[in-house]
C-alpha cells in the first residue's frame, strides 16, 4: 500500500522521492475503537463512594464492557465484594485488589483516590453506564464484523456455515444490549387490545395448547413468560406427560419445542415418542420383535415425527447458565415456543454457588428459569421431584405444595405449580369421590397454584404400555380396528358390522 499523503502533491510523480520531511499527521484522523474512558472513571468512582451507584449499574455492566484493563480489574473487585455482601468503598476495593495481586496493575491506591475525586455523587451513573455499554457493543460489532469479513474471503469456508456462525455471533452480542425502557400506559393498552383480538381468533387459546382440552380451558394454553412446575413422585409419569404434550405441539400443531432431558438419553426419549405415535409398545421397540405389518406401521407413522420441530438436548448435569445460552440460540435459530426441562433437581447452578447449600442452588436455578421465560417470552415447563413426605403421610396421597423439594423458591418463582397423581401407583383401585369410580389407567393433573387463573383437578387417561397421556373423554386408539366384513369366517351383514358393540364384545379387556 502506498501512503495516502502523496496524492496531495499533484505536481510530482507518484514514485518520486522527496527530501521534504514526512508530513505531521494528527491522531484525530486515525481510527480508535469506540470508548468512553472519562465515563468509565466517573462510574467506578461513583460506585466506590455511593452504594446506590452499585445497585444502579450492577445489572447493566460487566467487566469486559470497560475499555481499559485496569477498569476491568476494579469492576471485578467491586462485583466480588457485592456478591459477598461486603461494604464497597475506597479501602475495601483497595484491599481486594491487593489480595488478588492486581493493585499495582491498576495504578495503586493513588489511581483509586483519583477516581473517587472525579465525581461527587451517583446521580447520573445509570445514564453513564448505558453509554459505556453502547461503546462496548460497538467494539464487539467491529470485532465480529472483521472476523466475518476475513472468513468470507476464505474460499475453503462453507457459506452456510459462515451464515450460521455470523448469526450466532451477532446473537451473542444482543445478550449484552441495552435493557428495555419503560412503556406508557397508552402503548400497553394498544398492545393488550391487539392481543385480545388475536385470542378471539384462536378459540380462546392465548398460549401454547397442551393437547388436553380441560387443561387448556383452565389455562388458555401455556402462557408466554410463565414458569410452570409439574411435580410428582418417581414413576408417576412426569416425562410421559410432557412427551405427550410435546408430541401434540410438534406433530399436530407444528409448534417448535425445546426439550432438555437431564435424566434420559435422546434416543430413549425419541423411542418413547415413536411408541406413542405408532401404538407399538416400548417392549416391542426395545426388543425389535416386530411382525411384518408392525414394521410397515412403524415406517408409515414415524414420518410425521421425523418432520416435527422438536429439539432434544440430553447434556447431563446441565448448568442453568449453559441452558440459558442454548435456549437463546434455539430461540434465535428456530423460534421455539416452549421449553421443557426434565428435571429441575438434576440441574446445577454453575460456579456461582459452590459454597452454598442445595436450597440456595435450587433458588438460583428457579429464579433464572423464570428470568429465561420472560427474556425469551416463552413458557418454560420444569419437572420436579416430590419429597418422601407423600409416602409417609396417612390418608390421601395427593401431593400438596409443601411436598415440593426445596419448595420455598420454586413455589415463589413459579406461575403454575401442578402435580400428577395416579391412585393405582399406591395400589388404590378407585377414586375417593362419591361415585367411587375405578381409577385403573387414570391420572389426576392437580393445579395447586395458578397466578393468573383458577385451580382445578383434571382427570386424564394414562396408557402405561405406550407411556402416554390422553384426554379421558375422547381417548382415541392408535390402532386401526378391522371391520368383520374383511375377516374370514361367518359372513356379517354390513349393517350389523357397525352396530354398537358388534365387534367390541371380544375386545372388552382392551385399554382402548
Amino acid at each position: 500500500m502506498f501512503s495516502k499523503f502523496y496524492y496531495m502533491d499533484k505536481a510530482k510523480p507518484l514514485f518520486e522521492r522527496s527530501n521534504k520531511k514526512t508530513p505531521v499527521v494528527s491522531f484525530e484522523r486515525g481510527k480508535i475503537p469506540p470508548q468512553a474512558l472519562d465515563l468509565e472513571e466517573v462510574v467506578l468512582g461513583a460506585m466506590m463512594i455511593d452504594k446506590k451507584g452499585v445497585d444502579a449499574v450492577i445489572d447493566i455492566l460487566h467487566p469486559y464492557a470497560f475499555y481499559k484493563e485496569a477498569h476491568q480489574f476494579i469492576f471485578e473487585s467491586i462485583i466480588k465484594l457485592f456478591e459477598n455482601t461486603e461494604p464497597i468503598d475506597l479501602l475495601t476495593v483497595s484491599a481486594k485488589l491487593k489480595k488478588e495481586g492486581k493493585l499495582d496493575k491498576v495504578g495503586g491506591d493513588y489511581y483509586l483516590v483519583q477516581l473517587t475525586q472525579k465525581v461527587s455523587s451517583s446521580a447520573h451513573i445509570e445514564y453513564h453506564a448505558r453509554i459505556i455499554l453502547q461503546k462496548y457493543i460497538q467494539r464487539s460489532l467491529i470485532k465480529i464484523s472483521t472476523e466475518i469479513i476475513e472468513d468470507s474471503y476464505d474460499e475453503t469456508q462453507d457459506v452456510f456455515n459462515l451464515l450460521d456462525l455470523a448469526e450466532s455471533k451477532l446473537y451473542d452480542i444482543t445478550q449484552g444490549n441495552i435493557k428495555k425502557s419503560t412503556e406508557t400506559a397508552q402503548s400497553l393498552v394498544i398492545q393488550a387490545k391487539k392481543k385480545i383480538e388475536d385470542i378471539s381468533n384462536k378459540d380462546g387459546l392465548s398460549g401454547v395448547p397442551s393437547g388436553f382440552s380441560d387443561l387448556d380451558k383452565l389455562t388458555s394454553g401455556w402462557q408466554p413468560s410463565d414458569l410452570i412446575i409439574i411435580a410428582s413422585r418417581p414413576g408417576m409419569g412426569k416425562t410421559a406427560l410432557t412427551l405427550s404434550m410435546a408430541r401434540y405441539m410438534t406433530v399436530a400443531k407444528n409448534i417448535p419445542v425445546a426439550f432438555f432431558s437431564l435424566e434420559m438419553s435422546s434416543i430413549q426419549l425419541i423411542t418413547r415418542l415413536i411408541s406413542s405415535e405408532t401404538g407399538l409398545s416400548s417392549e416391542k421397540l426395545r426388543t425389535g420383535n416386530l411382525e411384518k405389518f408392525e414394521w410397515e406401521q412403524l415406517n408409515v407413522k414415524v414420518s410425521s415425527l421425523e418432520n416435527a420441530p422438536l429439539f432434544i438436548d440430553d447434556t447431563p448435569s446441565l448448568s442453568i447458565f449453559d441452558l440459558r445460552a442454548k435456549a437463546r440460540r434455539l430461540s434465535s435459530q428456530y423460534g421455539i415456543k416452549l421449553i421443557v426441562i426434565d428435571y429441575l433437581q438434576l440441574m446445577t447452578a454453575g460456579g456461582s454457588n459452590k459454597n452454598g447449600n442445595r436450597e440456595q442452588e435450587i433458588s438460583t436455578i428457579s429464579r433464572n428459569l423464570k428470568a429465561l421465560s420472560k427474556e425469551l417470552n416463552v413458557p418454560v415447563i420444569a419437572l420436579s421431584q416430590l419429597s418422601r413426605a407423600v409416602e409417609t403421610r396417612g390418608g390421601s396421597k395427593r401431593p400438596i405444595l409443601s411436598d415440593l423439594r426445596e419448595s420455598g423458591a420454586i413455589e415463589q418463582d413459579a406461575d403454575i405449580v401442578s402435580f400428577i397423581y395416579r391412585p393405582e401407583y399406591y395400589k388404590i383401585d378407585e377414586w375417593d369421590d362419591e361415585e367411587r369410580t375405578p381409577s385403573s389407567g387414570q391420572a389426576e393433573f392437580i393445579v395447586a397454584k395458578h397466578r393468573n387463573g383458577g385451580l382445578n383437578s383434571i382427570r386424564l387417561k394414562f396408557v402405561s404400555s405406550l407411556g402416554k397421556f390422553e384426554n379421558i373423554d375422547n381417548y382415541d386408539s392408535p390402532f386401526e380396528f378391522q371391520s368383520k366384513i374383511n375377516q374370514d369366517g361367518p359372513k356379517v351383514n354390513p349393517d350389523q358390522a357397525f352396530e354398537s358393540g358388534s365387534y367390541r364384545e371380544e375386545d372388552d379387556d382392551s385399554p382402548f
